[in-house]
């Protein structure tokens, strides 16, 4: 019997430590302990409650678990906390921008926030239970979002306008206003600008182009001074050698003619022949008017490529002085030497005129229009004063050119410095007495 009770004892025991174990009795009201003391031997253990001691290695397991979990559930917390830590910043940073910007007062919280004497955030002592953290957080963060998107809403009002009161509105329009005007004037001051930039630059131009025309002039008479010419038709032009690249061009060319009148001086000493002191050459016809003297064939006129044989000498080394007539009426044709009448003839391309548009070539006999010479046929010696006229010249004009008794100039081509132009090494224009050489010649 007495085991039996002492079996029913430890069983009671038994129950006792699990509650023990647990942290609470059966009469949550008591909440009643078991506990163990000593007894003496022989005495009733059913009376008094003890506390059997439970396995050590089961308890250490027990309360190492418990202690893992509560470790686990403060970390969480604390990882929480932190994160609403940085969304609280965040909100704030913002909260201040936005109040800045609509110069709205500092907002109070009801007690978790405030600013200390640093100017610096800080907040209140969190509740101890981290589920009233939670909730008084997130209470708090969403009155920050209302409030911030009543000044965001505010912040766009006042950006579009609706805030501005009406004589603000109209500061900024007359402002507006002004600084369009500026903007109009200050255009308007640069197109001006622009106009009289340009007119001072065309000025400019103009004076200038004026200037080197001037100077141009200036360098063309300064040439014909500084080469001896006592007027510009008081030159000569000399070619020394038998080439094909020696020569004078005339700058003018020939109008259409039905009679015309070439009159030059000359001086030679070449032979056989001293070759083609005149050609003039056009499209289709290089031969249309050419004085030339080859071999020891006398002076020919080619007209059209039709030829006249001249009886004019002049191989004699003196300065003489030749015209040749031709019409077109039945092809007469008449030559003086030195003022004289030598020859005339009839039928040299009878009823042809003189084209137009060619090149006058001094020294060579061209075989297309202002080229392709062949040095046999070139020129040697002085030309000067070579002229032409659209009609038949009087024998008493040509006699008093002849013998220096006045100067007439061509009405076509006039003998003039400007007018002719030199090719070739050698050939050069240079100063002349026409007059006075052969006066010398004559005493001489």
């Amino acid at each position: 019997m007495l085991s039996l009770l002492r079996l029913l004892c430890f069983y009671a025991l038994g129950l006792g430590y699990e509650k023990f174990v647990r942290g609470q009795d059966d009469n949550p009201d008591t909440g009643a302990r078991f506990l163990c003391r000593a007894m003496t031997i022989g005495a009733d253990t059913c009376l008094v409650p003890v506390v059997r001691e439970p396995n050590t290695a089961a308890q250490e397991e027990v309360l190492r678990n418990t202690v893992m979990q509560l470790r686990e559930t403060v970390l969480q917390q604390k990882e929480t906390i932190v994160n609403q830590f940085g969304t609280i910043n965040e909100l704030t940073t913002k909260l201040s921008l936005c109040e800045s910007a609509s110069e709205e007062g500092k907002y109070e919280s009801g007690g978790s926030w405030s600013k200390n004497k640093n100017n610096q955030n800080t907040m209140g002592d969190l509740p101890r239970d981290p589920n009233d953290t939670i909730d008084n957080l997130g209470k708090t963060m969403q009155s920050l979002k209302d409030r911030l998107e009543n000044l965001e809403q505010q912040q766009r009002a006042n950006m579009s306008g609706a805030w501005f009161p009406s004589e603000l509105r109209d500061l900024l329009q007359h402002r507006l206003g002004d600084l369009e005007k500026q903007l109009l004037s200050k255009v308007n001051n640069l197109e001006e600008e622009k106009s009289l930039l340009y007119n001072e630059t065309t000025a400019h131009r103009q004076k200038t182009e004026s200037t080197l025309n001037s100077l141009l002039t200036r360098i063309n008479e300064l040439e014909k001074g500084g080469s001896g010419f006592k007027s510009p038709e008081q030159f000569k032009l000399v070619l020394p050698l038998r080439t094909n690249y020696l020569y004078g061009r005339m700058a003018k060319s020939l109008p259409e003619m039905y009679s015309f009148t070439l009159c030059m001086w000359l001086r030679s000493s070449a032979g056989p022949g001293i070759g083609t002191p005149f050609s003039y050459g056009v499209p289709g016809q290089a031969n249309e008017i050419v004085l030339m003297e080859w071999g020891n064939n006398p002076i020919e006129l080619l007209i059209n490529d039709k030829v006249a044989q001249l009886p004019l000498s002049v191989r004699d080394g003196r300065w003489q002085h030749i015209c040749i007539t031709w019409t077109t009426r039945d092809g007469l044709w008449e030559a003086y030497q030195d003022g004289q009448k030598l020859g005339a003839g009839d039928n040299l391309a009878p009823w042809h005129r003189i084209k137009p548009g060619g090149a006058i070539i001094l020294g060579q006999e061209q075989d297309m229009v202002g080229g392709r010479f062949d040095a046999t046929q070139a020129f040697v010696g002085e030309l000067s004063q070579v002229n032409i006229w659209d009609k038949v010249l009087k024998p008493a004009d040509i006699l008093t050119m002849a013998n220096c008794s006045s100067y007439t100039p061509g009405n076509v081509v006039s003998w003039l410095d400007s007018d002719v132009e030199v090719f070739g090494g050698g050939a050069a224009k240079l100063p002349l007495e026409i007059c006075q050489d052969r006066l010398s010649e004559t005493e001489s």
